[in-house]
């Protein structure tokens, strides 16, 4: 057994000796099969085991195991020296060049709403407008009471309601000492005008977006959707103001030159006199294109602001007048850029949003154009 013994001294030498002299990665991994592959030379010798006499493999298992053992060492110490060395030699010879263009892989779109709402706040403040927002749990007063819609009336079963149990939520502060404190999701950005009249100098001229709330979801009404709504306080308010307003508005959203507008007389709790508004389109290739008197359809509701309305705000509906419009921003969206749906907007489906979206560079503005 002394040879046996000697001649795997020997070959553990042999073998120590060609692995540290591996000169890299590759040079390595054709050592490592070499000795430990499937044919390799420690792997025939494992193979001669099963030949052997019990005796015998009790005195040279440990051996052959031994020789394994220390050439895998051998092989794991060598791949961490020459990683490291090429670590180093990668630091010490590559640059960055700050002034290439980075690759910023997968890019982010700007949702249709986002994108509408902004193209919104462009075209309403060129006319003089701010943008008003407030709580999205509202109380009874703000929601209802304040605007002329008290506990019987029947309006409020057309707002489908999502209240809260009493005593739930504490609701915003603010709401009329006069009013009832009980909390529901607002139904509209309505409060929002109560709120503004209520603290803000007059005149107002403001757009109210934002996240509204009615159980209600089908291919055209969702759960939660979104609003946008106008207001005008001020002083010789009439019905020709908001006309011009609204025309003004929906060319310039659809940038269209032939938008026409048709006022039919409505009602709304909130104001009086009331008017929805239609506009026309026509067809092409099955698809609603907005422009032109062959076809009408209903696209927001308005009317002059209810002197009751202005009176619950503390306000001489004898000096100060006003108009008031509201319309879904979902539906200003799928109208402008021909979506079909309105729950999609909600599905969270990354693959409508890459054919829907808007890069974050394309910001709107009325010089270049509001749209896409």
């Amino acid at each position: 057994m002394a040879s046996d013994t000697h001649q795997l001294d020997t070959l553990r030498g042999e073998w120590l000796g060609r692995i540290g002299a591996a000169a890299d990665l590759p040079a390595l991994e054709t050592e490592r099969v070499a000795a430990l592959g499937k044919q390799g030379a420690v792997t025939q010798l494992l193979k001669t085991l099963g030949a052997m006499t019990p005796e015998q493999r009790q005195t040279e298992g440990p051996r052959i195991h031994a020789l394994r053992e220390a050439v895998t060492e051998a092989l794991a110490a060598r791949k961490a020296a020459l990683e490291a060395a090429e670590l180093d030699r990668r630091l010490a010879t590559e640059t960055l060049d700050m002034t290439l263009p980075v690759d910023t892989g997968a890019q982010g779109t700007i949702h249709p709403v986002s994108q509408v709402m902004d193209e919104l706040a462009e075209i309403f403040s060129d006319l003089g407008f701010s943008v008003a927002t407030g709580p999205e749990i509202e109380d009874d007063w703000h929601n209802f009471t304040a605007l002329n819609i008290p506990e019987s009336h029947p309006a409020r079963a057309m707002h489908d309601t999502f209240y809260f149990e009493q005593g739930e939520t504490a609701g915003p502060a603010g709401a009329g000492a006069e009013g009832d404190r009980r909390m529901l999701l607002r139904t509209h950005t309505s409060p929002v005008q109560i709120r503004l009249m209520q603290r803000q100098e007059l005149p107002i001229y403001a757009i109210m977006p934002g996240r509204t709330y009615r159980s209600d979801s089908d291919a055209t009404h969702t759960p939660m959707f979104h609003q946008v709504e106008g207001l005008v306080i001020d002083r010789g308010i009439t019905l020709g103001h908001l006309k011009w307003t609204l025309e003004t508005f929906l060319t310039a959203f659809f940038e269209r030159d032939d938008i026409v507008l048709r006022m039919r007389p409505s009602y709304f709790p909130f104001t009086e006199p009331s008017a929805e508004v239609d506009v026309g389109y026509h067809m092409e290739k099955g698809r609603r294109v907005l422009g032109g008197t062959e076809k009408w359809m209903e696209l927001l509701g308005s009317g002059m602001v209810h002197p009751k309305v202005i009176a619950n705000c503390g306000l001489d509906p004898d000096e100060w007048q006003g108009f008031a419009f509201g319309c879904g921003i979902d539906r200003l969206a799928m109208l402008k850029y021909g979506m079909d749906d309105l729950r999609a907007f909600f599905d969270g489906d990354i693959r409508w949003l890459r054919h829907y979206g808007f890069s974050a560079l394309d910001v709107p503005t009325l010089s270049g154009g509001v749209g896409a």
